[in-house]
């Protein structure tokens, strides 16, 4: 029964991925013209509510589905792993973080192979923190703009305020003034620990690869090195004048 279910849970994700992944990036398109284009948005209001609503329960029911597929003893543990999944939810901006999950469920990037694995984790991990950042620049920029004393006012303010604080750069030039403009800064700095800590990581550990790689080759070539430098030029030539090819001992000139 538990394995039954388990499966039914992997059919139903083989199934929707692509789906869900569509839906969360017109979700993403479809807030980016709402904050940036607020005019166009209003004339289009009706639109971009729906795509609101109707990707909001998808993702609802694609979460009550994957949780009910999965048996009632595992269902905190599958929580504990896959919390984009209940957070995105809540939070709009996991909603965009939810579409790049998604696409890592395309059979396209399930190949197994040590350099693929290692590929689909930078390109996943690169595409989180683009996503991440330009959401939360967008969020801080839609609570941000209109309010009194506000220093992102702009796109390109909130773009430069989200790097800086993602880099823990700080220099103080913008800054969020309201809550909720705090609120999604709260969220940069916990994800951008997150962000700096896996791409400090998986350098280090490329790094040590590589290492491993060079002390391992060098420990191989060691002995071959070794033996050629043991024996000189000097020693061939003379073993050659030594002994003819006959096996003969040389010639040293007229008997007398």
């Amino acid at each position: 029964m538990r394995v039954g279910r388990i499966e039914r849970r992997h059919h139903w994700v083989a199934r929707t991925s692509a789906l869900m992944a569509v839906l969360g990036f017109c979700f993403v398109a479809a807030y980016t013209v709402s904050v940036l284009a607020p005019e166009f948005a209003h004339d289009w209001r009706v639109v971009f509510n729906v795509v609101f609503i109707a990707t909001w329960v998808a993702f609802l029911v694609d979460f009550v589905v994957r949780l009910s597929l999965t048996p009632a003893g595992s269902r905190w543990d599958y929580l504990w792993h896959h919390p984009i999944e209940f957070l995105s939810v809540l939070v709009p901006v996991f909603r965009a973080l939810r579409a790049v999950t998604l696409l890592r469920n395309l059979p396209v990037l399930q190949r197994r192979t040590r350099e693929a694995v290692r590929a689909n984790f930078v390109v996943s991990a690169a595409l989180y923190a683009v996503m991440y950042v330009f959401f939360l620049a967008l969020a801080t920029l839609q609570a941000e703009r209109h309010a009194e004393g506000a220093t992102i006012t702009s796109f390109g303010d909130a773009l430069w305020w989200a790097v800086v604080t993602l880099t823990t750069v700080g220099y103080g030039d913008t800054y969020p003034v309201t809550v909720l403009g705090r609120t999604w800064a709260v969220f940069l700095m916990i994800g951008g620990i997150a962000i700096v800590g896996v791409a400090s990581a998986t350098v280090i550990s490329i790094l040590n690869e590589r290492l491993n790689a060079l002390r391992n080759g060098n420990a191989e070539g060691a002995p071959i090195l070794a033996e050629r430098e043991s024996i000189r030029p000097d020693d061939v030539a003379d073993a050659d004048d030594a002994v003819d090819p006959d096996g003969a001992e040389p010639d040293t000139g007229p008997a007398r």
